[in-house]
């Protein structure tokens, strides 16, 4: 048994396709359009934005007679009127380590504009279960005691269901190993410690940024989207700009000044 920690790892994130783009605007008859935007997401959706209005410069629509010029004020301007929608192009692909089962149940409520792939403990063997202990349980020694001891003899019920089974032996077919394995998964404990991998647009990262990092939001899940807070107001800090963050019982809340977009 292993006291862990979860941990945020970002692993990938839209890319703009610049000759795509390019032959887009020339099509568009806007070949000199450009964008002071910081990231690819961000210009992405100024893209689509100004698709949307053909508003890539004044006179490109008949209605269109000037436009806003920086990507912070535009972006501004769409999540202000709750343009959304033009958001949801770009996604952020996170991998969540070392989180419970606990989170990841929770995590699976968010469906709408999310890819989910979770380590598999019907081929993933228990060996070393890792546990975070939840800031009441932790700053009880008794409690943390209690904890301890329940996960390391579940621990060992692994081990010796593994030797039952010999699933070690040089005659044990990979079929079989995954059977036991998914039996042996059933008294696991939901808190042990897992991997998964989530992807979502911003959009959606949005929402569950604000609902997840709220105070009466469970403490590891707002632990978790803290850290996601942290990496993407300072990735694409456009598309969050009327983001504000206050620290609430020791975690960061993250709040959108426009709260529905």
């Amino acid at each position: 048994m292993r006291r862990v920690s979860p941990k945020v790892f970002l692993v990938g994130e839209t890319r703009v396709v610049e000759e795509g783009m390019d032959a887009y605007l020339q099509h568009v008859g806007a070949p000199e359009w450009d964008t002071d935007a910081p990231s690819d997401a961000e210009k992405m959706t100024e893209m689509f934005g100004r698709l949307c209005y053909r508003s890539f410069k004044p006179g490109l629509n008949a209605n269109v007679t000037r436009i806003r010029e920086s990507n912070k004020e535009y972006v501004a301007n769409l999540i202000k009127v709750g343009h959304g929608s033009v958001i949801e192009h770009a996604v952020v692909n996170f991998v969540f380590a070392e989180v419970s089962r606990v989170f990841t149940h929770e995590l699976a409520r968010h469906r709408v504009g999310v890819a989910i792939s979770q380590e598999s403990l019907r081929y993933v063997r228990l060996t070393d279960l890792g546990l975070w202990l939840p800031t009441v349980i932790a700053q009880n020694p008794e409690a943390s005691e209690i904890f301890r001891e329940i996960f390391e003899y579940l621990e060992k019920v692994q081990l010796k269901l593994a030797e039952m089974f010999n699933l070690d032996g040089d005659k044990a077919p990979f079929h079989f190993k995954k059977l036991v394995t998914s039996a042996m998964r059933r008294i696991a404990p939901i808190g042990l410690a897992t991997t998964i991998g989530w992807s979502a647009n911003h959009r959606t990262i949005r929402h569950v940024l604000e609902q997840r990092t709220a105070p009466e939001a469970e403490e590891e899940i707002r632990l978790v989207f803290g850290k996601v807070g942290e990496i993407v107001l300072a990735r694409y800090p456009n598309i969050y700009n009327d983001f504000t963050v206050e620290v609430i019982d020791g975690l960061p809340c993250y709040k959108p000044g426009r709260s529905k977009v």
